[in-house]
Order: C-alpha cells, then sequence, then structure tokens
C-alpha cells in the first residue's frame, strides 16, 4: 500500500507540476489510504456531525434562546475550519474550477456560505436549509463509492430517460385538464369545485391515489368518474418506473469503468466521467 502512495505521489509531482507542499496538502485531504488522509477524514466527519447537530438543536425554541451564544460560538468555528479546508482543496489542485463546479465542490461552498451570509441577511430560517446541505459531505468522508457508484447509474438512467418522461408528463397534464374540466361541469360548486383549477387540482390527487379528501364529487356520474380515474392512476404509476428501469438495465449492462484518478486515488467513475467525483480532475481521453 505504501510503495502505491509514493508511485501516486510521485505521478502527480511529475504529471501535474505541483509543489512539494502541494502533494503534502492533497496526501492529507484526499488520501484515502493514508495514516494522515484517515485522521483527516474522522475529524471533518466529527465535525460535519457537531454542525448538523447544532442546526437541529437550534430549531428547538427553548434551546436556541438558553444556548443561543453556545450555537453562534460553535457555528464560527466550524465555519472557519471548513472554509480552511475548502481553501486547501483549491490550492493543492492543477485545476482548481474543476472541483469548484464540481458537485461536492458546490457543496462545500454552499456548506460555508450561511454563516457569511448571516451577517448581511436577516432571517436565519433558509440559512438553516443551507446549512443542513453539510451533511452531504459525509458521502465524501465516508468513501461510500458503492453506493455512488448506484446513484450515479441511477442518475444516468434518469438522464437518458428525460425525454420519455417529459412526454409522459405533458400527456397526464393533458389528461388532467380534461378530466379537471368535466368535474367542473358534472360536480355542483358545493363540493368545492368552485373552479376549473381547483378541478384540476383534485384530479391530480386523486389520479396519482392520494385522496386528501378535502374535494370530493356527490352526484352519482361525479363518483363514477373519480371511480375510473382512480384506477386509471393506479395503471399509469408504473409507467416512469417502467421507462427509468429499462434505462437503468441497459446502463448496467454496459457496465461502468473502474479505472483510479491519478489526482487524488478516487475509485469506480462511470464510463462517461469526464471528471473526477471526489477532485474535479479532468479526465484526458
Amino acid at each position: 500500500m505504501k510503495k502505491r502512495i509514493d508511485k501516486s505521489l510521485a505521478f502527480r509531482e511529475k504529471e501535474f507540476n505541483l509543489r512539494p507542499w502541494q502533494l503534502k496538502v492533497q496526501e492529507v485531504i484526499y488520501g484515502t489510504y493514508t495514516k494522515t488522509g484517515k485522521a483527516f477524514d474522522i475529524i471533518l466527519l466529527i465535525i460535519i456531525l457537531l454542525s448538523v447537530v447544532v442546526v437541529m438543536l437550534e430549531s428547538v425554541s427553548y434551546l436556541n434562546l438558553k444556548y443561543r451564544l453556545t450555537f453562534i460560538t460553535i457555528e464560527w468555528i466550524v465555519t472557519g475550519l471548513f472554509t480552511i479546508e475548502y481553501i486547501l482543496r483549491i490550492v493543492s489542485l492543477r485545476k482548481p474550477l474543476s472541483y469548484i463546479f464540481s458537485f461536492m465542490g458546490l457543496v462545500d461552498l454552499f456548506s460555508i456560505l450561511p454563516s457569511y451570509l448571516s451577517l448581511m441577511v436577516d432571517g436565519t430560517a433558509a440559512l438553516m436549509i443551507l446549512r443542513s446541505i453539510r451533511f452531504l459531505r459525509i458521502f465524501r468522508i465516508l468513501r461510500l463509492s458503492r453506493y455512488m457508484l448506484g446513484a450515479d447509474i441511477l442518475g444516468e438512467a434518469l438522464k437518458n430517460s428525460r425525454h420519455k418522461i417529459t412526454v409522459f408528463l405533458i400527456s397526464m397534464l393533458t389528461i388532467v385538464i380534461i378530466l379537471g374540466g368535466l368535474m367542473y361541469v358534472i360536480e355542483p360548486s358545493e363540493a368545492g369545485f368552485t373552479s376549473i383549477p381547483r378541478s384540476v387540482y383534485w384530479a391530480i390527487i386523486t389520479i396519482t391515489t392520494v385522496g386528501y379528501g378535502d374535494i370530493a364529487p356527490v352526484t352519482p356520474l361525479g363518483q363514477a368518474v373519480a371511480s375510473f380515474i382512480m384506477l386509471f392512476g393506479y395503471a399509469i404509476i408504473a409507467v416512469p418506473t417502467g421507462i427509468v428501469s429499462s434505462e437503468f438495465t441497459n446502463i448496467k449492462s454496459e457496465g461502468m469503468k473502474a479505472f483510479e484518478c491519478p489526482n487524488c486515488g478516487e475509485k469506480d467513475h462511470k464510463k462517461a466521467a469526464k471528471f473526477c467525483r471526489s477532485c474535479g480532475y479532468e479526465f484526458k481521453d
């Protein structure tokens, strides 16, 4: 394992023309197999969990009033550590922009923005949601490559089936507008069908088998139409599932690239990957 790490460091120093201190920073931050890298991941994991716990406790009114100063102190300490880590990730890479605009790079950025925005923007509710994004960083820390690979396959399947799903959604929108208009004509306004948009709302919650019960048909004809819509809803639920499942099977049959990123060592990149999911390094053909 040590020979493998030394070989990777030597390759990066020669290939990417990185300075020794940059290689050392990469070894710590991106070093999955090094002792310092593992220690860094453990410390970072503790900080992330602490930050998420603080965000959750702040939402409890009496705890926020009693320990507000403590929560603010912890938040700024965590933000400072995340800021230092974010800067080190940028300066240690040959192509920092690839990391900055990668998914995990944006997650890292949004994990530190809320504290700085709170100095300029009033209202912490929306900022608290942004701070909760820090929990996504656990996927990197725990090195859940098996699960991330599965997520990549699912994402690719959704991307490939977007045109079929778009046609399906347009068709469903047309159907619920027609059914909503029909129910508006059939049912009296006393039953809740006071307008076509409200009737369309009823058609949507009925065809998706949600059925809130805030609007219900009272006439025999309306109830018959509602029964048909309910049965029709069960039939159409399987359509988008089948579309995505078909694309998922096709991608699985094609296989995935299982090569290692020469810049940070991350494995199991999908077949069409252009950038490393960990450090943002651009793969060459």
